[in-house]
């Protein structure tokens, strides 16, 4: 497949691409929470703010076809993944725990999945911010015609 071809692929399906991921990640951390159990952290929250949103902004635009959402979409992927970075570093450098502690329900550096030694739950959701963002990033212009 020629590289052309790739940026017009993604291109044309970044924004489903985008909401896809938004859904999966939302319909996880309601699994994690409602169904498993997990209590979410002050952390867990603010990144929810930042994704459940994306679900209807990103499924509008997708079916719609209007990329001018984009500009909405984007910044809430960007922060929210902020968000994701600084809590997974808060689970794995136990320094940064003690600057900014939660004062009140559950441990924002408590980890409750821990595969491989480094998949947690503010992981995957960074890594579902990250492909966000790259989505409607190559979403944003069209490719130029080869």
């Amino acid at each position: 497949m020629s590289d052309s071809r790739v940026r017009r692929t993604m291109y044309d399906y970044a924004l489903y691409f985008a909401w896809v991921v938004s859904l999966v990640a939302t319909l996880g951390s309601l699994f994690l929470s409602e169904v498993i159990g997990f209590a979410p952290c002050k952390l867990c929250w603010f990144q929810r703010i930042f994704m459940y949103p994306l679900v209807i902004l990103l499924g509008r635009a997708s079916y719609t076809n209007d990329r001018g959402q984009i500009a909405y979409a984007l910044p809430l992927s960007i922060i929210g993944g902020l968000f994701s970075l600084y809590h997974y570093a808060e689970q794995k450098i136990p320094g940064l725990a003690k600057l900014l502690p939660c004062t009140s329900g559950v441990p924002c550096n408590e980890d409750y999945l821990n595969w491989f030694g480094f998949i947690t739950i503010p992981f995957m959701a960074l890594i579902a911010f990250i492909l966000i963002t790259i989505f409607l990033w190559c979403g944003r212009t069209k490719p130029e015609q080869a």
